[in-house]
């Protein structure tokens, strides 16, 4: 199993991206890695892994790199970004999947362009696996598409519904619509009127779930448009660091406080693993033809590692080919086909 891995995407590129890559190589004896960038700087950070590790890496070189602040518009200009040389690889059959801690509108647009949608598919999506008090549940879209239309909700159900199911590995995943109220009748028009969509689907539908609900495990799959999950994202990375600065403050209040924290540190180690945005690795590119998976911009050596093995996962499931036997197999869709302007 073959992925291309962007060396240059993400804030802490490409040291960690490498570090990252030497972790997955130790842990997946199978895995081949193409190494994507700027092959001189590239080969003298791989100078030290081992032998068994650097016959597993083929570098290939790409001089141009995209930038965080780069438009996506920008990004398709550089055909010879990181980013762009390595979804190629993937076009053409040499990389099984791709993996990047970039620039996530870059990478989508980029993704479209060069591997298309899947068939039945007007629009990709970002999902993410989050934590929640029974286990984890899946959101999307969290960043693709910040306006949406009931019917790419629907399609986001479907592609969710598949992902959790074969990669996640929840049996008959439970779909929901995050909304401001669990009632059928509570939301905006979009809300409301995927409600209806997915009422008539064949998935698991439970219908709407509230904010306060995300966490607790209600639901295996939550889908919405991408600017509210991409704000549900980003509050919920930043409520463990809350969390934790809070305790720093008021442990140094009392030194009772302080031997409570060293007597809770095993608790506290629980649950900061639990909550680690690294332990997740990346979020896998729902909708395109090719396996794709975006990392956090900030993502260390673990979180690469993860994205990377999560990408091999993606790929070994054919969960691409799934997702269109299911698109092709909801009725809903096939009734709205050239009825909803896309």
């Amino acid at each position: 199993m073959s992925v291309a891995v962007d060396a240059y995407g993400g804030d802490h590129a490409p040291q960690e991206v490498i570090k990252g890559i030497e972790f997955a190589l130790r842990e997946n004896s199978d895995l081949f890695v193409y190494l994507v960038g700027k092959e001189g700087e590239l080969k003298g950070f791989i100078k030290g892994f081992e032998d068994s590790f650097r016959k597993r890496i083929n570098i290939v070189d790409a001089p141009q790199v995209v930038r965080m602040s780069d438009k996506p518009s920008q990004a398709l200009r550089l055909k010879n970004s990181s980013m762009a040389v390595g979804i190629n690889l993937v076009k053409e059959g040499k990389a099984d999947a791709f993996m990047t801690a970039g620039n996530s509108g870059a990478a989508m647009a980029l993704a479209m362009f060069t591997l298309g949608r899947i068939k039945g598919v007007s629009r990709p999506a970002i999902a993410t696996l989050l934590p929640t008090l029974e286990g984890q549940m899946l959101m999307l879209d969290v960043g693709a598409n910040v306006d949406c239309k009931p019917q790419h909700l629907l399609e986001f159900s479907i592609m969710g519904y598949v992902y959790a199911k074969h990669v996640a590995g929840i049996d008959n995943p439970r779909v929901a619509v995050l909304s401001n109220g669990s009632e059928p009748g509570k939301g905006n028009q979009l809300t409301l009127s995927s409600y209806d969509l997915l009422s008539k689907s064949r998935l698991n539908f439970i219908g709407n779930i509230e904010g306060d609900e995300i966490y607790k495990g209600r639901a295996d799959v939550v889908v919405c448009d991408g600017f509210v999950g991409n704000v549900v994202l980003k509050v919920s990375e930043s409520i463990p660091d809350l969390i934790i600065e809070f305790l720093k403050e008021e442990i140094k209040r009392s030194f009772w406080y302080k031997i409570g924290f060293l007597l809770a540190k095993p608790a506290f180690r629980v649950l900061k693993s639990k909550t680690d945005y690294s332990s997740f690795g990346g979020a896998p590119l729902l909708g395109v033809r090719g396996s794709c998976i975006i990392s956090h911009g900030r993502s260390n050596g673990v979180a690469i590692k993860n994205a990377i093995l999560k990408a091999v996962k993606f790929s070994k499931e054919k969960v691409n080919d799934k997702i269109e036997s299911a698109m092709e197999g909801c009725f809903v869709l096939k009734e709205l086909k050239g009825a909803v302007r896309t």
